[in-house]
């Protein structure tokens, strides 16, 4: 059988879960491979117990979801399985990705239990792009959500992605770049993800550039007649106050002042940097290199950098690698993808899982999902989790509710409604262009700012509220008890 090789990444379909070949080749064999399914894909916690996380992933899935055909190959090895249909794999022959597809922005902030992407159309193929669904959204918004935390905690100053070496595979790199730069990351040291998706590629020396030259001072003096209109040292390879600093001194004086440029900076990757910051920040002053920036590096998090500033540090922009690259205080965002509604006689039937674990019961039914914004502070009060098509009327107070603490109420006045999920797909057809990675960034940037501080705290965020319709919740409430425990014994 021909093996296809990796690198080709134009079809991903037979990325998916076995599972998900069995279910579609038993819905066709009994005649339900038509029937109309809806899906939401939502999460059910923020990591590191922050207050939001970021959309993110939406054009790679799009990419996705345009490319989904089976090729011989694919139908030659499921064939090789000896548990499919002829039937089957003459379907898959011919596939057609024939569903509509709703998905929230890229760069949007969101929160638990909402949906995120919404699928509607033949269950055999609203099923079938499950894993790739999860795979997409869950990994992109992690690392977005993680850049952004340690973006917020640098305080303004710039932050680069350095995690590349460290990421868990090819894609966690390029794409975990892509996903850093739309939660607020400034550049990559990842060269493919500048040339793939326009995010800037930043990079100077390693150590052993230092150590393969007889002397410190000469690697310096070396790098900066090659770049002395971009020079930044590493100083920390032998002893940085000692003679990293020193010799970075003298070589920005000679190689790269006299030539009629400034030196761009140091780079601090090992020690106690907050303290050698600070001196290393005080021998450049005193040399006359005050706009000489100090970059750290080193094993940092929003939680280090926080600290470092919270000394006094001296950082001028931060290099953060292996945590955030693989999100490593929380390494997994826990979308899911459940079925929620099936039609039958051109009506909507709702659909349930109910569990013993509150937090795996789904809300039921077709959605639509607002948000609700203050017209004079422009921030965001709540999001509304609505029956596809319910009307929220904008010129008269609406009443939130807590869907499990019900008594929980508050009337809320001069709001504007958005509905925040956006159709990519019709019946198959892509309707949506991505926007560039520059504007989703951008995009991101401003939706957090429609959040209220309290929100965006590092420890016991303000939780932000994700409340149903009455209708919605009614549907809920009324399905739980018709698969009450009682009922089912």
């Amino acid at each position: 059988m021909t093996k296809i090789d990796w690198q080709d990444k134009k079809n991903l379909t037979m990325l998916a879960d076995f599972y998900e070949l069995t279910m579609a080749n038993g819905y066709l064999e009994h005649g339900l491979h038509e029937k109309i399914a809806y899906f939401d894909m939502f999460f059910r916690r923020i990591p590191d117990n922050g207050g939001f996380a970021i959309m993110a992933g939406v054009e790679q899935l799009i990419e996705y979801l345009k490319n989904l055909h089976f090729s011989e190959e694919d139908i030659d090895y499921l064939r090789e399985k000896n548990m499919f249909s002829v039937k089957f794999l003459d379907y898959l022959r011919d596939f057609k990705f024939e569903c509509d597809v709703w998905a929230v922005k890229e760069g949007m902030p969101i929160f638990p239990r909402e949906p995120i992407v919404k699928v509607r159309g033949p269950v055999i193929q609203a099923q079938f792009i499950e894993t790739m669904i999860l795979l997409t959204i869950n990994h992109q918004s992690l690392i977005a959500t993680k850049a952004n935390r340690i973006v917020r905690a640098a305080a303004g100053r710039p932050v680069l992605e350095f995690g590349s070496r460290r990421a868990q595979g090819y894609d966690g790199a390029t794409l975990g770049a892509r996903a850093s730069y739309i939660g607020g990351c400034d550049g990559t040291a990842c060269t493919i993800a500048d040339r793939d998706y326009n995010i800037p590629a930043t990079g100077t020396m390693a150590h052993s550039w230092v150590q393969l030259f007889e002397t410190e001072e000469e690697a310096f003096r070396t790098y900066a007649k090659t770049y002395p209109d971009n020079c930044v040292l590493l100083v920390d390879t032998y002893d940085v106050l000692k003679s990293g600093v020193p010799n970075a001194i003298k070589v920005f004086k000679e190689e790269v002042v006299e030539k009629g440029y400034r030196p761009k900076g140091v780079r601090l990757d090992s020690g106690d940097i907050a303290y050698l910051s600070k001196a290393v920040r005080k021998m450049l002053d005193e040399a006359g290199l005050e706009d000489c920036k100090i970059v750290a590096s080193n094993s940092l998090d929003e939680y280090i950098i926080r600290e470092l500033l919270l000394q006094d540090a001296k950082v001028d922009s931060f290099g953060v690698g292996e945590r955030l690259i693989t999100s490593k205080s929380e390494p997994v965002f826990g979308g899911v993808y459940k079925l929620v509604a099936v039609e039958k006689d051109e009506s909507i039937i709702p659909k349930i899982k109910v569990s013993a674990n509150v937090e795996k019961i789904t809300t039921p039914g077709a959605k639509d999902l607002y948000r609700l914004y203050d017209k004079e502070t422009g921030k965001a009060i709540a999001d509304l989790v609505t029956m596809e098509g319910e009307k929220v009327y904008e010129d008269r107070p609406y009443e939130l509710f807590n869907p499990l603490y019900t008594w929980k109420r508050k009337k809320v006045y001069n709001f504007k409604a958005e509905k925040i999920l956006t159709k990519i797909f019709d019946k198959g057809k892509c309707i949506y262009e991505s926007p560039n990675v520059d504007n989703i960034k951008r995009f991101c940037k401003e939706q957090i700012d429609t959040l209220w501080e309290e929100v965006l705290r590092f420890e016991h965020p303000h939780k932000y509220y994700v409340d149903l319709s009455y209708d919605l919740w009614k549907i809920k409430d009324d399905l739980l008890k018709e698969y009450s425990i009682e009922k089912l014994s």
